[in-house]
């Protein structure tokens, strides 16, 4: 018995040494991987060339589907030769920045050769183009196919009510591939429903402006395709003109006749805007303009710029609540001022031969920046918007870039990317991402501007005079003029000698705390909060239907609704988050009183809040340490009048 133990181990030694031996162990083959090289993207459509389109397409749209928005279209396009060729659906749309052309709503296309039916083929690619074959004898096509517009606004803008309808020609036509859009004759007919009235930059035929005495079928004057896709329409039942002056309309449109019922003093104060946009650029870019604007609950809102037009969407009180604030009063200023920032000066990157070549959106902090400049400027100058209410508005803007720690991380310059990375979807933490900041900070950097110019100048000179020398030029010239970085620079250093280049390289590229508020501080405003909104804040939180706590905590709640959160805010660090929903305060029901009178409460105290939050499916209870009280910002002045009083000061 005593010996087992010894013959385990020699056992086991006896084991180890065996399986110490070298084997012989049969090859493994390795694996087998398949490794293909890619197919190369067929160059299948034809490049742009700047030559004249032999012939004129000709567009019959059939707009009176207004109950379900369906736009009808005839189109008649001449063909260059016999054999292939490709139609294009406009993709990368001029204001939009982006490959927003809403191809998927193009349906029951049917095209036909001297009345054959001629098979049609999506490009791989680009499903913006379609393939045909033309056979010999065909000196046209006749096109078919239906715009099915938007029913419900997760699927687009509503752009059809039983009151109103907003056209887009671009949605309406197919253009040949290979040609600059402007070197393409068009001719639009179109038929509004009965009874309605038509605006747009596009003249009826025999007619100088409005419809013309044909009824409810109107054929408009053949322009060059770059001209029509710049033309939009607003119709409605309901339809209010105003002569602006200078050759200037405003056409509103609205959901009922009670909200087109404007005053004298507000028709006044948008025939100043012309003026004063007119004495402030030194030169006018259009024959005419149209402002188009509607007023609905149920017409998608937009803001769109174009040449010798704009489209404008506002809710209906834009008139009816004048007095309760700012509304959305800028929206017109800014739009206007496109017409010389953007469509006829605008960034060399960002002018394209037709709409299937992509836009390089770098220099979008001049374009909308400097554009968002001249709106604020011009909404005080012309007083559409008092000083004040400019000035509570301009605060609120500079708190938001001042509170945005993603300014550390993500430069300016970066921004103007987003509306090809995320179209206006939706953002989770805004302040930690950034969004189209190239507006506002590009504010910013412009009003700096102006403060060091008038600096440098000792008071001699301002923005009013980079306005003039560029884009006052060339008077009655409503073509394009691209510009590039330099050129600005030259522009500015004519104007006063400075290291222009420097300082909007380093605006452009920083990674600062806060925002760059030069443009305030030189005039001797300074960023403070107080525990009560202003007008502007006010009017923005009723509008919004919205109780921004954004500096009281980092909450933007809607009826108890988290629609944001501020990042590294109180809010943060107690977990909430978008979508969430706060049921009670402190074992109170939630209301937007309830919440902000706790938060007074526990100013200056330990104490945190208690929330109780709904996230998902689950009701938790979160501490909500916020200690600062209720903060609303504004300015708050110091000293004479400086560089941004002047500013804002109507021209003589």
């Amino acid at each position: 018995m005593p010996a087992m133990p010894f013959m385990k181990t020699r056992i086991f030694l006896l084991a180890a040494a065996v399986t110490a031996l070298p084997v012989a162990l049969p090859a493994i083959a390795a694996p087998i991987r398949s490794q293909p090289q890619p197919l190369p993207f067929p160059q299948a459509i034809p490049a742009a060339r700047d030559i004249a389109f032999p012939g004129t397409m000709v567009l019959k749209v059939d707009a009176t589907d207004v109950t379900r928005g369906i736009w009808r279209v005839e189109e008649t396009l001449p063909v260059p030769a016999p054999g292939p060729m490709t139609l294009l659906f406009p993709k990368w749309l001029p204001g939009k920045h982006a490959p927003r052309g809403e191809v998927e709503k193009l349906a029951g296309l049917e095209i036909r050769g001297n009345g054959r039916l001629l098979a049609w083929q999506r490009d791989p690619v680009d499903v913006h183009a379609f393939h045909i074959e033309v056979p010999a004898g065909v000196a046209a096509l006749d096109i078919r196919f239906h715009f099915l517009s938007a029913t419900n606004p997760t699927q687009g803008r509503i752009v059809a009510t039983s009151d109103m309808l907003s056209l887009q020609p671009e949605v309406v036509s197919l253009y040949p591939a290979g040609w600059f859009t402007r070197r393409i004759p068009a001719s639009l007919t179109v038929t509004w429903p009965q009874g309605w009235t038509a605006a747009g930059a596009l003249r009826p035929i025999g007619t100088a402006a409005g419809t013309s005495a044909a009824g409810n079928r109107i054929t408009y004057e053949t322009v060059d395709y770059e001209t029509l896709v710049d033309s939009p329409f607003l119709a409605g039942r309901w339809m209010q003109r105003w002569d602006l002056g200078e050759g200037v309309t405003l056409n509103v449109a609205a959901d009922e006749p009670r909200f087109l019922g404007a005053t004298p003093a507000q028709i006044d104060a948008h025939k100043r805007l012309v003026t004063q946009a007119l004495k402030t650029f030194g030169a006018r870019h259009f024959d005419h303009y149209d402002l188009l604007l509607s007023l609905s609950e149920n017409l998608g809102g937009i803001g769109l710029e174009h040449h010798r037009s704009s489209e404008n969407g506002v809710p209906t009180p834009y008139f009816t609540e004048w007095e309760k604030g700012p509304g959305r009063r800028n929206l017109l200023p800014h739009e206007f001022s496109h017409s010389w920032c953007g469509k006829y000066r605008r960034p060399a990157d960002l002018f394209t031969p037709d709409y299937r070549t992509p836009m390089r959106n770098s220099l979008l902090w001049v374009y909308e920046g400097q554009d968002q400049f001249w709106g604020y400027v011009l909404q005080a100058r012309s007083g559409l918007v008092s000083k004040q209410d400019t000035l509570d508005t301009l605060a609120m803007i500079a708190a938001s870039l001042d509170n945005r720690p993603a300014r550390r991380w993500r430069p300016l310059v970066d921004t103007t990317n987003d509306p090809i990375m995320t179209p206006r979807a939706p953002k989770g933490w805004t302040s930690e991402q950034r969004s189209e900041d190239y507006y506002a900070e590009g504010m910013l950097v412009w009003l700096e501007v102006d403060a060091v110019l008038r600096r440098e100048s000792g008071g001699a000179r301002g923005m009013d005079d980079f306005a003039r020398a560029f884009f006052g030029v060339n008077d009655g010239d409503w073509g394009i003029l691209t510009y590039d970085f330099d050129e600005i620079v030259r522009t500015l250093n004519a104007i006063q000698p400075y290291d222009w280049a420097g300082l909007l390289k380093r605006r452009l590229s920083e990674n600062a705390a806060g925002a760059p508020l030069t443009g305030f501080t030189a005039s001797g405003y300074q960023l403070v909060y107080t525990d009560t909104p202003t007008l502007a804040f006010s009017d923005a939180q009723r509008a919004g239907k919205a109780n921004n706590l954004s500096y009281s905590g980092g909450l933007l709640l809607t009826g108890g609704k988290v629609d944001g959160v501020a990042w590294d805010s109180a809010a943060y660090h107690a977990g909430i988050t978008v979508g969430d929903e706060i049921l009670a305060v402190d074992d109170k029901p939630y209301g937007d009183e309830v919440i902000k009178a706790a938060i007074m409460a526990a100013r200056g105290g330990r104490t945190p809040i208690r929330l109780t939050i709904r996230t998902g499916d689950r009701i938790h209870d979160v501490d909500f340490a916020w200690h600062g009280g209720l903060r609303y910002p504004r300015f708050e002045k110091s000293g004479p009048d400086g560089p941004l009083d002047r500013l804002l000061t109507p021209l003589p």
